[in-house]
């Protein structure tokens, strides 16, 4: 059995911009001592674009690889100051709406997913225990303009389980084809 921490999942939400549920995770995280990164949607436009935005706002090691895999890696390993000494962090990706066209947005949006359900979890792949706490780790992407439907159709793929419901989509990995 998988042990997590913080909200529940799906722990990738897509939002309108400003709306309530990105005031009500940012204010549960800071609470408790955790910390929110903002994210502009333009520096997010390319591939090599996330990997170096990612890298500078959650400050990844210098030997970050610069891929999909390596940004999940790195997402699981984030611990200090950028998590509020371990109490969590939400990432805000502000204006989404830029990355709807970008060939890379579903993959971006099943990375996220990977990262946060291996930072929320105090167990590894194969059950063992990790030699370090879970991290509350969660996205929220803000759209200026939010259409649930072209939004989880862009979303929908299936290593994920796509959700609409009270003005938000949420993304959670597959538990049949992830856990």
């Amino acid at each position: 059995m998988t042990q997590h921490v913080g909200p529940a999942e799906p722990w990738v939400i897509l939002v309108p911009e400003e709306s309530a549920e990105v005031r009500r995770r940012s204010a549960g995280i800071t609470a408790r001592g955790g910390r929110i990164h903002h994210f502009d949607a333009r520096e997010l436009s390319t591939e090599q674009g996330v990997f170096r935005a990612f890298a500078e706002t959650l400050r990844f090691p210098g030997y970050f690889g610069r891929n999909w895999d390596a940004l999940v890696d790195c997402l699981d390993d984030l611990c200090g100051e950028v998590t509020g000494g371990g109490a969590g962090i939400v990432c805000v990706v502000h204006d989404a709406d830029l990355l709807l066209r970008t060939e890379h947005f579903p993959t971006f949006v099943s990375v996220l997913c990977q990262g946060a359900d291996r930072a929320n979890s105090a167990v590894d792949l194969d059950g063992d225990p990790l030699d370090r706490p879970a991290v509350s780790l969660s996205f929220i992407l803000g759209f200026r303009d939010f259409d649930h439907a072209k939004i989880a159709g862009r979303v929908r793929q299936s290593d994920l389980i796509v959700t609409t419901r009270d003005g938000c989509v949420g993304a959670a990995l597959h538990p049949g084809v992830w856990h």
